[in-house]
């Protein structure tokens, strides 16, 4: 059984940039790219790894695409109190989106922690 995920006071996700990048490479079915700049910020007493991230990609017709994984980037940031760590990668998507989630981390006494990421919004342009 998972035990019980903490919040912990102090600890919070930026949402610092959201750029449509038309750009870049994109599925057919989801051709709009939308590049996020994240800043994950550690102003509690306690030091933490993020372990993995989960977000929810929801359109405009309530469609809810899940995209769960292990760290971020690539990376398990350690932040000791008073650190931060800032990150960026992207989403694809068809229509007007909004997306939120979670990162999960760990606690120097192993205790699972949960730090929400903000609902933002993707608007294709016209």
């Amino acid at each position: 059984m998972t035990p019980p995920f903490k919040e912990l006071p102090g600890l919070r996700v930026n949402i610092d940039q959201v750029v449509y990048m038309p750009d870049l490479d994109a599925p057919a079915d989801r051709p709009h790219p939308f590049v996020y700049f994240l800043t994950i910020v550690n102003e509690s007493d306690e030091t933490v790894t993020i372990k993995g991230r989960k977000w929810v990609v929801t359109d405009e017709e309530n469609n809810k695409l899940v995209v769960e994984g292990d760290g971020v980037v690539g990376r398990f940031p350690r932040l000791e109190p008073g650190e931060s760590f800032s990150y960026n990668s992207c989403h694809v998507i068809a229509t007007d989106s909004a997306a939120e989630g979670a990162l999960i981390g760990l606690s120097e006494d192993g205790i699972p922690v949960i730090v929400r990421i903000p609902r933002f919004t993707m608007d294709v342009p016209e």
